[in-house]
């Protein structure tokens, strides 16, 4: 049966991502973040797309265990470490490398079980999130080395590297660089929006994640401008062309009222699926070969579309919700949200086709 909402997902658009990454940081190897089940892109298939990456990072055990499943090789990173001693045999069974970010995980480690374990350490920088205060870094190596486990990276997570105009992402920085200057790790500090704007922070391993799916992680700064290529289309069908007279209201609560008679275009497609309820008129689609504005509230399963009077609009016409021609960025922009949040948000019952 035809489900009118699709997620195309592009591998070509994954891989060139990637490539991206690789010109910006040619000296650092990279970990490929696809926790949340790749961004909302499928963690399978971003995973298969992406294996030129050097490692994956993900934040649930239960991710890493399913990565697992399918990657034999890669080093798989679980960035949100772990709080239960129950996590410790599994992480060993399926050599996953977790993220060591405050005393009581050390208190969950014991020699029988914990021994080979390898382990990243998280040092907080300033973001006030996870993480041991940078000075800490000599203790909690000698206390991981003591019961047989096995530091193989330290890292820290940055908090306005968004913001090239920013200069918190530099004291950050040089905290990071003092904390970890005595210790022979490879170090890992930089996000997506970092490794683009900030040279200085692509050490020896790179972190990224937003721009893998080819949305700009800078603000001011468009994925044209980046050379990023979206890795997921969303589209649907019209289902009815309405003719709506002036002064009269679309949609639930009539918050946009026809200016003058008015074509709209009514699309199978809601917050049910995952486009965002408070999207407000205006909001971008392509539809007939042209932008068009959304109009009234975004309903369950419809949402609407005004069209020019000259457009050859007709049911069973395809619409981008986002895409090549309409940014999820713009999208998200116009609904107060951010890229993250959409991409991760679209339904179980929007069919995804893979090409590429």
């Amino acid at each position: 049966m035809t489900v009118p909402v699709r997620a195309l997902i592009d591998c070509h658009a994954l891989r060139h991502n990637l490539n991206r990454v690789r010109e910006t940081a040619p000296q650092s190897q990279v970990m490929a973040v696809i926790k949340a089940d790749g961004y909302g892109h499928g963690i399978a298939v971003v995973a298969d797309a992406l294996a030129g990456a050097d490692a994956f990072a993900v934040a649930r055990l239960d991710e890493a265990v399913q990565l697992r499943g399918q990657d034999s090789e890669h080093d798989i990173c679980l960035l949100s470490g772990f709080y239960l001693r129950d996590h410790v045999a599994p992480m060993r069974q399926h050599r996953i490398h977790p993220v060591v970010h405050c005393y009581e995980q050390l208190a969950l480690l014991d020699v029988t079980q914990s021994a080979g374990l390898a382990v990243w350490i998280k040092l907080d920088t300033g973001m006030n999130r996870l993480g041991f205060p940078a000075a800490e870094l000599d203790r909690v190596c000698g206390r991981l080395s003591q019961q047989g486990i096995l530091v193989i990276g330290v890292m820290s997570h940055l908090a306005n590297a968004d913001d090239p105009d920013d200069g918190y992402t530099e004291t950050q920085l040089a905290r990071f660089l003092a904390g970890t200057r005595d210790r022979a790790l490879p170090r890992s500090i930089a996000n997506s929006a970092a490794l683009l704007a900030w040279p200085g922070t692509r050490l020896e391993w790179v972190r990224p994640g937003i721009m893998l799916y080819g949305c700009s992680p800078l603000k001011n700064h468009d994925e044209d401008e980046l050379q990023l290529r979206p890795a997921m289309t969303l589209t649907s069908r019209v289902i009815a062309v309405k003719s709506v007279q002036r002064g009269q209201p679309v949609g639930y609560g009539s918050t946009w009222r026809a200016e003058r008679d008015t074509r709209v275009a009514i699309v199978a497609c809601g917050y049910g699926d995952g486009y965002p309820r408070h999207a407000p008129s205006g909001t971008p689609v392509w539809l007939g070969g042209r932008r068009a504005g959304l109009v009234g509230r975004v309903s369950m399963d419809t949402l609407a579309v005004a069209v020019d009077d000259d457009a050859a609009i007709a049911v069973g016409d395809e619409v981008e919700l986002w895409g090549r021609h309409v940014r999820v960025t713009e999208v998200a922009q116009s609904a107060g949200t951010i890229s993250y949040e959409l991409l991760c948000r679209v339904a179980a019952r929007v069919q995804r086709e893979v090409v590429g």
